[in-house]
């Protein structure tokens, strides 16, 4: 494929649309939906963080569009989001309010390169256990963080959310029943609604209705308050100091928002199969488009975007075909932003937490967490420290450590399955067949099984004139593997006895020879029969000799 066919595929074009009108009534649907869903969700979550509910609505707009024009799902909806608001909360705490519009545009540009990269289709290494772990993890988080605000106090800044919910359960006022009970009815209506009927927006309903309360009993209550009624561009300082304070926070933004809009992107992808024909998603377009949103949203004071699982999942659901409904869905709340900011001022900040707080609790559903539990013992391992590192201490060292613990248990599975099995000679019977050992390796090679494997050879090669070794059944050989095959060879023949080697694979041949396995004189054989005869034929001139 030449360079540009390839950057056409990093970009927008007349063919990620369809104006069909069918398909366009469907878009536009989906898109209203998604934004009703979207605009409680982009407000609490924009306190949440600590960037404050106005920053929360600018990035659900212009990071929505911008994600939705150049990203490479169709059905993608981006905008703020749980996982990101745990990342920006103690960053907002330390570097204060102004360093979330900076950590936007650097950590955009962070995921702009990396899509340039081409390193989009990475996210496919993750484990599942560590996905749900981390997912899990951020759940308790958001579940968490919205203690303080639905028993009316603060948390001191920075804190870890479980001392946090803590503290502010133990120094709740006696407001606390107004906060209470506000959360308790959002809480019941989210509950309740879907199941008389899946298509109300619940979390808007609820929000609804309890701000309709608060303002009907006078409820002493803290509000959303001030929000912005328009959106103008404001390029942050830059300073290089400040710059260098935030880079491990840079890092961290940017990272979550590839590793989040990408498992979200592929859970979209998976939901929309065996329905209508959607187009593909692309991951180093949807890095791009990402990088993109996040700087863009940081330029209109927002904060970091990714893709929102829980958005998009309303969206495909809703008959989203083409990425006009996520265009759509972000028009909705700038609808709000330019003609209901003063109502939406006057929304109870329990309200959000209420709903902060049933959305947490669907993240992860029960059967997910009895699936990865079923699954083996390693997954549940993996799970469980992922998702407790997640909340102890800090989401990029919980994926990190969660790859780390997956990684030990693929490589202690590999190494239990490496082995060399001793098989039985091929035909009828022969003399001298007892001085003959044929071994057959299985599995892998490598650093972690094979000085366990080569002692097995050597121990069970006593009293044997020939060693016979099968290299057809054997995937996997790095150098240590080989290193020591070497050496078990050169003490075998030191003590007399013959090795065969068949069926050496193409792509092992450079690494046994410069490792000195294969070298002038060695018996190489293609064909078992063949290296069978050829033993029996050196037993038996040993034999005579012997005689």
């Amino acid at each position: 494929m030449s360079r540009l066919a390839t950057a056409r595929e990093l970009l927008p074009g007349r063919a990620d649309y369809d104006l069909r009108p069918p398909i366009l009534r469907a878009d536009l649907l989906a898109g209203v939906t998604v934004g009703v869903v979207a605009l409680p969700l982009a407000l609490a979550f924009g306190i949440s963080s600590g960037a404050g509910a106005a920053a929360g609505l600018i990035t659900a707009v212009v990071a929505g569009i911008v994600a939705a024009v150049f990203g490479g799902s169709p059905v993608q909806v981006s905008g703020p989001t749980g996982a990101m608001a745990v990342v920006l909360a103690p960053i907002v705490a330390v570097h204060g309010m102004s360093s979330v519009a900076l950590v936007s545009i650097l950590g955009g540009v962070v995921v702009l390169a990396a899509g340039a990269a081409r390193l989009g289709r990475l996210v496919g290494y993750l484990p599942w256990p560590v996905v749900e772990g981390f997912t899990l993890g951020i759940a308790c988080i958001i579940f968490l963080q919205q203690i303080p605000a639905a028993v009316g106090t603060t948390a001191p800044p920075g804190r870890n959310p479980l001392l946090g919910a803590g503290s502010a359960l133990a120094n709740a006022g006696s407001a606390a029943g107004w906060t209470v009970a506000t959360v308790a009815v959002v809480a019941v209506i989210m509950l309740a609604l879907p199941k008389l009927h899946r298509g109300i927006p619940a979390s808007l309903v609820a929000v609804v209705l309890a701000t309709v309360g608060a303002e009907v009993t006078h409820a002493p209550v803290p509000r959303i308050g001030t929000l912005p009624s328009s959106l103008v561009p404001t390029l942050p300082h830059f300073d290089l100091g400040v710059v260098r304070d935030l880079a491990g926070a840079v890092v961290a933004v940017a990272a979550l928002a590839a590793i989040e809009s990408l498992l979200s992107a592929r859970v979209a992808a998976t939901m929309t199969r065996g329905g209508p024909p959607v187009e593909p998603t692309r991951p180093d377009r949807e890095l791009i488009g990402q990088g993109l949103a996040s700087i863009a949203s940081g330029l209109f004071g927002g904060m970091p975007a990714t893709g929102a699982i829980a958005r998009t999942a309303v969206n495909v659901r809703s008959g989203a075909r083409t990425r006009l409904a996520s265009i759509s869905h972000a028009l909705v709340i700038l609808a709000v932003i330019y003609a209901a900011t003063g109502l939406v001022s006057r929304i109870p900040l329990a309200a959000l937490a209420g709903v902060l707080l049933i959305t947490s609790l669907r993240m992860v559903p029960l059967a997910t967490i009895r699936e990865v539990v079923r699954a083996s013992r390693s997954s549940t391992v993996t799970f469980a420290v992922t998702a407790l590192v997640t909340v102890a201490a800090d989401l990029i060292l919980a994926v990190e450590i969660g790859l780390l613990v997956a990684a030990f248990f693929a490589l202690r599975h590999l190494a239990r399955a490496a082995r060399a099995r001793r098989d039985t000679l091929p035909g009828p019977a022969a003399d001298g067949d007892e001085h003959i050992a044929i071994f057959r390796f299985e599995g892998a090679m490598f650093w972690g099984a094979s000085e366990r494997v080569v002692t097995e050879i050597a121990a069970a090669a006593d009293d044997v004139l020939v060693v016979i070794l099968r290299f057809s059944r054997l995937h996997l050989l790095d150098a240590t593997g080989a290193k020591a095959l070497g050496e078990t060879i050169g003490e075998l023949e030191a003590r007399g006895v013959m090795v065969l080697l068949k069926g050496i694979q193409d792509h092992h041949q450079h690494l046994l020879t410069t490792t000195g396995v294969l070298r002038t004189g060695s018996h190489l054989f293609t064909h078992l029969d063949d290296a069978v005869a050829h033993a029996r034929a050196h037993v038996q001139r040993a034999s005579a000799q012997a005689r």
